[in-house]
C-alpha cells in the first residue's frame, strides 16, 4: 500500500534574530503565505497544514484558506509542533511526516522528495538533505548549520562549527573538501517521530541550539541525501531582500505568482 505523506510547517512568532517573522512581509504577503503556497500544490505531499501557537499566524491561514492547527506554546521546538498535529486523529493515517520550515520560501520539491525517499524507500528513520558549501565563508559562518556525513549517508553530527576542521588547509581556495551544508527539511516516520519528541531536550541540542541532534545523541540514525544546491531561508532583514529579488524572478512568478494575484 503506498505510503501517505503528511507535510507540516511549523510556525510561532518568537524569533530572538526577525520578531514576528512568519508575518513579516515579503513582496506585501506574509512569509507563511508564502511558503505554504510553495508546499501546498506539490505532488510528492499528500496534504499539507501549518502548525501554530499564534492566532495571528492562525487567522492569516484561515483567509488564504491554508489548512492551520493552533498548538501548544509551550514546545520546545519545532518538531515537537509537528508531532502534537501527527497525533490528532485527523492525521493518523499518514505513515511520513514532513517537517518543512515555516521561514522557506524557496524550498525545492526535489529535496522535499530526497528526504521522503529515505524513510519511504530505503527504511531510514529520519530523511533529510544537505548541499556541499561551496567557500569557507559560508564555511565559517555560524548561521548555516553544517552536517558531517557517514559513507553509508548516516548523519554523524550537526553544527554550526566549520565541521569538518580543515586541519591543513586542503580545501582553501579550491572549493574541494568543504562541508555540508543543512537544508532544514525532516521526514520522519511516524514510530520515529513519536520517538524523537518522547526524548528530553539533550545536552548538545540545548549547546548548539539544534533540535536534530536530540534524536542524534540518543541513538535514531539520520539518513542525509546530497543535492547540489540549496537556497538560505530567512533569518534577517538582509535575507528579507534577497529572497524578494528572488521571487521577482520569472521562474518563480511562474511558480507561485499567479496564485498571488
Amino acid at each position: 500500500m503506498k505510503s501517505r505523506i503528511l507535510g507540516v510547517i511549523p510556525a510561532r512568532l518568537g524569533s530572538s534574530r526577525l520578531p514576528n517573522k512568519p508575518l513579516v512581509p515579503l513582496l506585501g504577503r506574509p512569509l507563511i503565505e508564502w511558503v505554504w503556497r510553495r508546499v501546498a500544490g506539490m505532488r510528492v505531499l499528500d496534504e499539507v497544514v501549518v502548525a501554530t501557537d499564534s492566532e495571528a499566524i492562525a487567522e492569516v491561514c484561515r483567509e488564504i484558506g491554508a489548512p492551520v492547527v493552533l498548538t501548544s506554546p509551550d514546545h520546545p521546538s519545532g518538531t515537537d509542533r509537528v508531532a502534537e498535529v501527527a497525533r490528532m486523529p485527523a492525521y493518523a493515517d499518514f505513515d511520513v511526516v514532513v517537517n518543512i520550515q515555516g521561514d522557506e520560501p524557496l524550498v525545492e520539491e526535489d529535496h522535499l522528495e530526497r528526504a521522503i525517499a529515505l524513510v519511504r524507500d530505503e527504511g531510514w528513520p529520519i530523511g533529510t538533505c544537505a548541499a556541499p558549501l561551496r567557500d569557507p565563508e559560508t564555511m565559517n559562518d555560524p548561521s548555516v548549520v553544517k552536517v558531517v556525513r557517514a559513507a553509508d549517508g548516516r548523519a554523524l553530527y550537526f553544527s554550526r562549527a566549520a565541521v569538518p576542521f580543515d586541519r591543513d588547509g586542503a580545501a582553501s581556495g579550491s572549493g574541494e573538501g568543504l562541508g555540508l551544508g543543512h537544508i532544514g527539511i525532516y521526514a520522519c516516520a511516524r514510530e520515529a517521530l513519536v520517538a524523537w519528541v518522547a526524548l528530553a531536550p539533550s545536552p548538545l541540542e540545548q549547546l548548539e541550539k539544534l533540535e536534530q541532534l536530540r534524536p542524534l545523541e540518543a541513538g535514531l540514525a539520520i539518513g542525509v541525501a546530497v543535492v547540489d544546491r540549496t537556497e538560505a531561508g530567512i533569518d534577517t532583514l538582509e535575507d528579507v531582500a534577497r529572497v524578494e529579488k528572488r521571487l521577482r524572478g520569472a521562474n518563480e512568478s511562474l511558480h507561485v505568482g499567479s496564485a498571488l494575484r
